[in-house]
């Protein structure tokens, strides 16, 4: 569909009290709009979420992701889509300089935001948990999958779940010597969202991965681990998103790994051994 908001704007006036208001936002802010989390635009509407859900059936759309992908089409010149700092005709070059610039911007401003504390925080409750369990949907569940298998190495009991119905139980069924960390950029997968709501009803200790801002993700976190991304402003599975949540990992474990030095070194040299067998 198209046109999403020539759409709002002529459907404004028919809406609900609750809905027209979010029409208005979108209409007067469609930019700023494509920025905001669910949580964001619920405070600033006085709506609530479910609400926001339900004018985006109103208008046409599946829900929110896809009205804000919707509008996204309607602002930009479709290459853009692609990455936004590119244009028709721009070489390999050029290609090559905004998407290495993106990644690298995403970096800084990662780091600059990582909050030392929250990271030591993370660290250890990785380290004190009989066993952690790793939530990601979609794009965020190869991060997932990746630092299950690198809390692994290090002999900790780890498990990456990146299907929906398996983290609902699996969650379900934690308590308080689980760790769970939920990988999710957005902050509003509906999936990861309940399992981590789940866990945290459950008596898991529970980190987050994510955008900073408010989000339905970050109410159930104990420890939150912010990103930025910067192309992410018309896309929302964004590659620079997925470079600095690699890079958090990466720290975070080798925060745990140095935790124990010794028997980190030792973990890694045995699984060092097993995969030495994988290779001729």
């Amino acid at each position: 569909m198209n046109g999403i908001l020539a759409r709002v704007r002529e459907l404004q006036n028919e809406l609900p009290p609750k809905a027209r208001q979010i029409a208005e936002l979108v209409v007067a802010r469609p930019e700023p709009f494509i920025h905001m989390s669910i949580t964001e635009v619920a405070e600033a509407c006085g709506v609530s979420e479910g609400t926001i859900v339900s004018f985006c059936r109103r208008v046409g759309v599946r829900g929110f992701q896809e009205l804000k992908i919707m509008l996204a089409r309607d602002l930009i010149e479709p290459v853009r889509l692609i990455q936004e700092d590119l244009h028709r005709g721009d070489d390999p070059a050029t290609v090559t300089d905004h998407i290495f610039a993106a990644h690298a911007a995403s970096l800084q401003e990662t780091r600059r935001l990582l909050s030392m504390d929250a990271l030591a925080q993370a660290g250890k409750l990785l380290r004190e948990a009989r066993r952690v369990e790793i939530y990601g949907i979609g794009s965020s569940a190869p991060v997932a999958q990746d630092l299950s298998y690198r809390l692994l190495q290090l002999g900790l009991a780890a498990n990456a779940i990146v299907d929906s119905h398996v983290q609902a139980v699996s969650a379900g069924m934690t308590g308080p010597e689980v760790a769970t960390v939920t990988v999710s950029h957005s902050g509003s997968t509906v999936e990861t969202v309940l399992a981590t709501r789940l866990a945290q009803a459950a008596g898991a200790r529970t980190i987050g991965i994510t955008r900073l801002g408010k989000s339905p993700l970050a109410a159930h976190c104990e420890v939150l681990l912010y990103t930025v991304a910067n192309e992410t402003r018309y896309r929302p599975e964004a590659m620079s998103s997925r470079v600095a949540q690699l890079a958090i990992i990466d720290t975070l474990v080798s925060c745990c790994a140095l935790t124990d030095t010794e028997r980190s070194v030792e973990k890694l040299q045995h699984a060092a051994r097993i995969l030495s067998e994988k290779r001729y």
